[in-house]
Formats: structure tokens, C-alpha cells, sequence
């Protein structure tokens, strides 16, 4: 096998995602016995201090007679979470208006000044 048929083969079906600093990739490979499978692939980039970067790969391979199962937890999993929570994204990392609990003026303690303890700059 030449190294164009490698490549062919390698490149049956791809889909991407790009999710923010993520990048999902969804990729239709071939065993050797010319069934297909399908790997997920989750890549993460770090910016270091110095402006370079790398990336993090964590790669999932899914074979046919799982797809059924997996689907249907899949399905479970996400149907459980919006259901929790709806679509909403809460988190800090995917909203820039995002708002701690500790940030809302209605968590904010102020103390007024007769709280404070009496002292005198020749306690000091």
C-alpha cells in the first residue's frame, strides 16, 4: 500500500466542531478488514506565558456494535442534563456576563461603621 491509499483510507468521513479553546473531531476510519469505526477526537489548546502553544488530544475510538448503546446513553445523558438544567450555559468559562454568586450585589455583606472596633493611633 502506497502512501496515497493510506491517506484515502485515513480519510473516509471527518466532521469538526470547534467549540472555543476545543476542537472536536468526528472521523469515519477503516480496520484492516475494511470495516469502519469512529474516533472522536477532543483537542485543547494552551497558550504558554511566552505566546507559543501546544495542544491536548484525548481520542475515543467508537466501533459499530457499541453504536446503538452508546447512542442511547448519549441520548440519556444529554436528555437528563437539559432537562436539570435547560440550555442555558451558566458557567463562567462560556459567558462573559457570567456572574459569581459572591459578585451579586445581594450577596455583597456591608458592614456599617458602628460595627467596627473603637481604636486609637496610640494603640497602635
Amino acid at each position: 500500500m502506497n502512501e496515497n491509499e493510506h491517506l484515502e483510507q485515513e480519510e473516509i468521513f471527518s466532521q469538526v466542531l470547534r467549540a472555543g479553546r476545543r476542537t472536536y473531531f468526528f472521523d469515519v476510519r477503516a480496520t484492516k478488514a475494511e470495516d469502519y469505526y469512529l474516533t472522536i477526537t477532543e483537542s485543547k489548546k494552551f497558550t504558554h506565558d511566552d505566546g507559543s502553544f501546544h495542544y491536548k488530544k484525548h481520542k475515543i475510538y467508537l466501533y459499530k456494535e457499541d453504536f446503538t448503546e452508546f447512542n442511547e446513553m448519549l441520548q440519556a445523558a444529554t436528555d437528563y442534563i437539559l432537562g436539570e438544567k435547560g440550555e442555558e450555559v451558566i458557567s463562567e468559562r462560556h459567558q462573559k456576563d457570567f456572574k459569581k454568586a459572591s459578585d451579586n450585589e445581594e450577596n455583597v455583606e456591608i458592614t456599617s461603621a458602628e460595627s467596627f472596633t473603637d481604636i486609637r493611633f496610640e494603640d497602635i
